[in-house]
């Protein structure tokens, strides 16, 4: 069977670096940290005290006063990045057949927020169990989609992707399946997370996960630096619009870029740490090569999963090297987790948006806020440190790794 190609013809984010997708793109390439100290709760009794949050979003803006109440932060992030890429991409119900649109759409953890507010009302109360009805339709995972399907009147596959951060890595992957089968026109694909409260601090500083750089939080995501304590939680959501060539042709659509294959790959080793020698690293960049027909050469970009932590840095970079080979030397790398943080289910897809961008403009957004060279990185690699690099880039690569061993990596070409 012949498959079809799939492309991008819609994007929209909203980040700790921007709320919209260009000006995402615009904070990345001038090296904007999103970190600072936590607004959405008081954070002054934790171990950690900062967080990449979105700035200035009130909900309002952008839904519906009572739709706003009814769902979760992380669909009213969910519902603002996919209405962008929507409109991004001119697909309406009435443009489109929706029956042959669908909405795969992702998060690694859901509605916490929600789940902690109901839950600690309970605590408080009399022990007479008053839950909000909307409990559980705000807090479960697969809302987002079903939202965003019902918002627009598409049809089509609709669910979600959970593997943690690698999350919407994996629902672009999927997105990128069904249109290669043919089983669908398009597909509105991306990730949203929400999770900057007392739960999720809390539970990540129980790991020992997040950094805890308190006197210097615009500075704490710090992947590759030998000074690195753990990552800097974000939150945010983004969107791509996956489409098939070929209908994106006859409706006269702009395309950025193609989707040149994927892959998905597990450690099979520990419920949190990665393997030591990055092995589940270095076959899920295979397998995506494989699937995309391609060389290692024919890569110019890494976008990755860099979340600065002592282990995580090392063990991946292990896999690029054993990957690439001596190529790895020529390939430009970068973590944008320097400055928007991490943004668990959410992150693989604003990190592929950085390298669609990366693509069609052939810039590599930098690593931020190194300073300490550690030893345990090959020193001839480019980190693409402290500023943006002009170069040409053909194709990129994003890779996304998730508690529990779930590893995901795509890669974008320049569309021909």
């Amino acid at each position: 069977m012949e498959l079809k190609r799939a492309v991008i013809t819609g994007i929209g984010a909203i980040t700790p670096v921007g709320n919209t997708a260009p000006d995402y793109w615009n904070g990345l390439v001038h090296g904007v940290s999103g970190a600072d100290f936590i607004t959405l709760f008081d954070a002054s009794k934790f171990k950690t005290r900062f967080a990449c949050e979105v700035k200035g979003f009130d909900p309002v803006a952008y839904l519906d006063r009572k739709e706003a109440r009814k769902v979760d932060r992380f669909t009213q992030l969910a519902l603002v990045s996919s209405d962008e890429a929507i409109k991004d991409a001119g697909i309406s119900k009435e443009s489109v057949n929706p029956d042959r649109t669908g909405v795969i759409f992702s998060s690694g953890i859901g509605g916490l927020l929600t789940f902690q507010e109901e839950v600690m009302a309970y605590a408080k109360g009399d022990g007479t169990p008053r839950f909000n009805p909307f409990f559980i339709p705000k807090m479960i995972l697969d809302i987002a989609a079903g939202h965003i399907s019902m918002r627009h009147g598409f049809r089509g596959p609709n669910f979600a992707v959970v593997s943690a951060c690698a999350s919407s890595t994996h629902a672009i992957i999927e997105a990128t399946n069904y249109i290669r089968l043919g089983k669908a026109d398009i597909i509105v694909a991306g990730g949203s997370e929400a999770v900057i409260c007392d739960a999720g601090v809390a539970g990540f500083n129980a790991m020992k996960a997040l950094s805890e750089r308190n006197d210097d939080p615009k500075t704490a995501s710090r992947p590759f630096d030998k000074t690195r304590d753990g990552f800097v939680m974000g939150e945010g959501s983004g969107c791509v619009i996956v489409e098939e060539l070929e209908h994106a042709l006859k409706r006269g659509a702009k395309i950025y870029c193609e989707i040149a294959g994927g892959g998905a790959t597990a450690d099979a080793y520990h419920i949190t740490a990665p393997h030591p020698d990055g092995l589940g690293a270095l076959s899920v960049m295979r397998a995506s090569l494989d699937d995309a027909g391609m060389k290692p050469e024919d890569i110019d970009y890494i976008n990755v999963h860099g979340t600065s932590t002592p282990l995580g840095d090392i063990a991946e970079t292990k896999a690029i090297l054993g990957v690439f080979g001596d190529h790895s030397y020529n390939l430009n790398i970068s973590s944008t987790k320097s400055m928007t943080g991490h943004l668990l289910g959410a992150a693989g897809v604003i990190e592929a948006i950085a390298c669609i961008y990366a693509v069609i403009n052939d810039m590599v957004p930098p690593t931020i806020n190194h300073s300490t060279p550690d030893p345990e990185l090959d020193p001839k690699l480019n980190f693409t440190f402290g500023k943006a690099q002009s170069k040409k880039i053909r194709a990129a690569l994003s890779n996304t790794f998730g508690f529990g061993g779930h590893n995901a990596s795509i890669i974008v070409k320049k569309y021909a």
